[in-house]
């Protein structure tokens, strides 16, 4: 099934005769309204994280072949922002239908690039459904506002109006989300798209696209450009794209948030993050052990909102044996296969990055109440597993700690008091997400008053935002002024144009030199 769906994904969308190879097929580009085949003599090879199947090859598009998906972006605006704020939603009304409908294959097609389980695969793209139902919302959304009789016989209107060709630059740890986050409500606001997708799982933005086109999209609104370095700076040196909203790790994005601010874009990053969940003593013990094993080792630990430090408050540390003996538990496996609770890493880099960083906390004085490292799983002998792992005794100044592992590790430390944790966190240079577990009220206050954290859970792990809100991760995890989606992307992907407007029924008062005050 999964082979047929690969060949799906990749010969269904080309317009070339053949791939490359029938074995490995190339992912096209989409370049005004056509998916087509890059000239490009260099590629990146997309592997099967559980066991090293080449799967498909992603080409390092040519200068001219992004040229042509910029200047297909750039013909199709001005249509695009011509039309109705009403069609523009419908075209999402029928593209969360799609989605629906297709949901199985998606998540299929999603858990053989990136390696993740079907349900997390599922809950994947659902989070991003939810951002494309809010898109269907933009007839209120984009609304402007207007003050009339500011003077005599004057009226201010302002509109929220579309800034033209925007990009998208998406990570490999969200497949489906995270491109979703970007080019709908980029595009409901009367902006045309260009999506770079990771060069590590193209396939389900393909799909992805696909399906807004057969939703209605008028060709050229939505490009598809692949490729690395190369392609981030164009992105960001073009002077036709207007803004760049980009999730990943830190060097990335402090690169095309200087770069693309250079050349006077509007930059939206989505940096790394380093999430503590605080445990007190009052907490209930088996809500904490079940959400914390879902928080660190869901998806193997590659979420920016992952729970990889959890502090542990005065008696609350007798919850290691638990946890331990818990994620013990839990099964290694492929994603494809029913009943995985911890899928592969992305690469065999990851996973070699991954154990070094474990050996590495352990070498500084952590103990290590359970050890994933060199964790066999049957049949694959060529996955990036690792095992789920608790390091205990961890210390602020440990190279384990100093670094987002990005794997299936959970960091245990220890606090006397609240406010001890709550120093903790706010020492650490991020602020995506947090969360604290008690039955106190006023513990649950203290701390999301006093925490610098811009997203807080309280008795639950991962505080992602629903979509009428924004996703508002602060300090070292964002740069830029606006959010993603929610209002904020409505603020990142509109700018103002106000008319101020005057219609005398008197006669000509005659000429003033003075400055206008509008009385």
């Amino acid at each position: 099934m999964r082979s047929v769906l690969l060949r799906r994904a990749t010969r269904s969308l080309s317009t070339a005769a053949e791939s490359v190879s029938a074995a490995t097929p190339s992912v096209p580009l989409l370049i005004n309204g056509r998916f087509v085949e890059s000239s490009s003599p260099s590629s990146v090879p997309v592997h099967c994280p559980a066991t090293q199947e080449l799967l498909a090859t992603t080409p390092i598009a040519t200068q001219d072949e992004m040229r042509a998906a910029v200047d297909a972006a750039v013909v199709a605006f001005p249509k695009w922002a011509a039309t109705s704020v009403s069609n523009r939603a419908r075209i999402f009304f029928r593209y969360q239908e799609l989605i629906r409908k297709h949901e199985e294959e998606l998540a299929e097609l999603l858990t053989s690039e990136h390696g993740k389980t079907i349900d997390d695969a599922k809950g994947d793209i659902f989070r991003g459904l939810e951002v494309v139902e809010h898109a269907c919302s933009i007839t209120s959304l984009q609304m402007g506002e207007t003050v009339p009789g500011v003077a005599n016989s004057t009226d201010v209107h302002s509109y929220r109006m579309p800034l033209g060709v925007c990009a998208g630059i998406a990570p490999f740890n969200f497949p489906a989300m995270v491109p979703l986050w970007m080019f709908p409500m980029a595009i409901a606001c009367g902006n045309t798209f260009v999506l770079k997708p990771s060069e590590r799982v193209p396939l389900t933005a393909m799909r992805l696209a696909s399906l807004v086109q057969e939703a209605g999209l008028p060709d050229g609104v939505l490009n598809i450009i692949h490729g690395a370095h190369d392609a981030v700076n164009f992105i960001c040196d073009t002077p036709e794209i207007k803004a760049i909203s980009f999730v990943g790790g830190d060097a990335a994005g402090k690169h095309i948030y200087e770069r693309g601010g250079s050349n006077g874009k509007r930059v939206q990053a989505n940096l790394g993050a380093q999430n503590h969940a605080v445990v007190m003593d009052d907490a209930d013990p088996e809500a904490v052990c079940n959400a914390l094993l879902a928080a660190a080792f869901g998806a193997a630990g590659q979420r920016c909102m992952a729970i990889s430090r959890v502090i542990l408050v005065g008696n609350a540390k007798s919850l290691v044996p638990m946890l331990s003996e818990r994620a013990s538990s839990l099964t290694v496996g492929p994603g494809n296969v029913r009943g995985t609770d911890v899928p592969p890493l992305i690469t065999p880099q990851a996973k070699a990055r991954t154990e070094r960083l474990v050996s590495a906390g352990v070498e500084a004085g952590a103990s290590i109440p359970l050890d994933g490292r060199g964790v066999n799983v049957e049949g694959h002998p060529d996955g990036n597993f690792v095992g789920p792992t608790i390091l205990a005794d961890v210390t602020p100044d440990m190279e384990c700690y100093r670094n987002e592992i990005f794997g299936p590790v959970l960091q245990v430390m220890y606090a006397d008091s609240l406010d001890e944790a709550i120093s903790t966190i706010n020492k650490n240079r991020y602020g995506n997400g947090t969360a604290i577990f008690t039955r106190s009220g006023a513990a649950a206050r203290k701390f999301t008053h006093e925490v610098d954290v811009g997203q807080i859970g309280i008795n639950l792990p991962i505080p992602v935002p629903l979509p009428m809100f924004s996703f508002t991760g602060s300090r070292g995890s964002i740069l830029g002024d606006h959010n993603f989606y929610g209002k904020g992307a409505v603020t990142f992907y509109t700018q103002w144009k106000t008319v101020t407007s005057n219609w005398k029924t008197t006669q000509n008062e005659g000429l003033s030199m003075s400055m206008p005050t509008m009385k």
